[in-house]
């Protein structure tokens, strides 16, 4: 049996007279809170509705940062060429959280977040390679450009993971060779990430708080906190 999305309230008007929230679902509710979720393969339409909703939050509020949670096997090259586009396109920083596997063209992306701001979860994994290509029955010339695209896309992510990395280009190219999976540490080694867990970021408890009980008035909701005991 299929689990619902939950509802919650949500106030979308500025004035104090009207107290009346309106209901959304808990992903309409969490992206307000500028949260967004890369948590399937990279599809055109996956692509476009993130792409979609970090342009209009830039647009709506060019000042509030945001925070794209990856738990992805990767997809489409291009798809993840033109999030990770996004994501240095809009004004605010972007915050990159890996919260289970971010593999492939998903750790590009986890990658191209804002410098300093780009974390991995204890227990995640990163898993970088080179791009691939299903080969179709077609004409010789149509192969070659394939062949050929597939190349430079290759040196255009070595090259990133060069700058991000600082390690020498044959070392990252030859990393790419195979499937490479990182810990958490290591991929802070390799420049993919900043830091490991929550450590220093304050702006995710602000989105917990914003949609917890007491700001929602919802007693009987229990809300995991997020964070380590001490």
């Amino acid at each position: 049996m299929p689990v619902g999305v939950p509802k919650l309230p949500y106030d979308m008007s500025e004035s104090d007279e009207d107290e009346e929230a309106t209901w959304v679902d808990l992903y309409n509710r969490l992206y307000r809170e500028r949260a967004l979720f890369l948590f399937k393969s990279l599809s055109p339409e996956t692509a476009n509705q993130i792409i979609g909703l970090m342009i209009f939050l830039n647009i709506e509020d060019c000042n509030q940062e945001q925070f794209l949670f990856i738990n992805s096997t990767g997809g489409g090259v291009m798809h993840g060429l033109a999030v990770h586009n996004a994501v240095n396109f809009v004004l605010p920083d972007v915050h990159t959280l890996c919260l289970g596997l971010a593999a492939s063209i998903a750790a590009f992306i986890l990658a191209g977040g804002s410098q300093t701001k780009r974390i991995a979860f204890p227990n995640s994994r990163v898993m970088i390679h080179q791009p691939t290509s299903a080969f179709m029955e077609g004409y010789l010339g149509e192969v070659l450009m394939d062949t050929n695209l597939v190349l430079k896309l290759r040196e255009e992510i070595a090259n990133f993971f060069v700058q991000r990395s600082h390690k020498p280009f044959w070392v990252i190219f030859e990393d790419l060779e195979r499937d490479a999976f990182l810990s958490p540490e290591e991929a802070k080694v390799y420049g993919i990430v900043d830091s490991i867990g929550l450590e220093g970021l304050e702006g995710l408890n602000g989105i917990v708080n914003s949609i917890g009980p007491d700001s929602l008035g919802l007693d009987s909701l229990e809300f995991a906190s997020i964070g380590r005991d001490d």
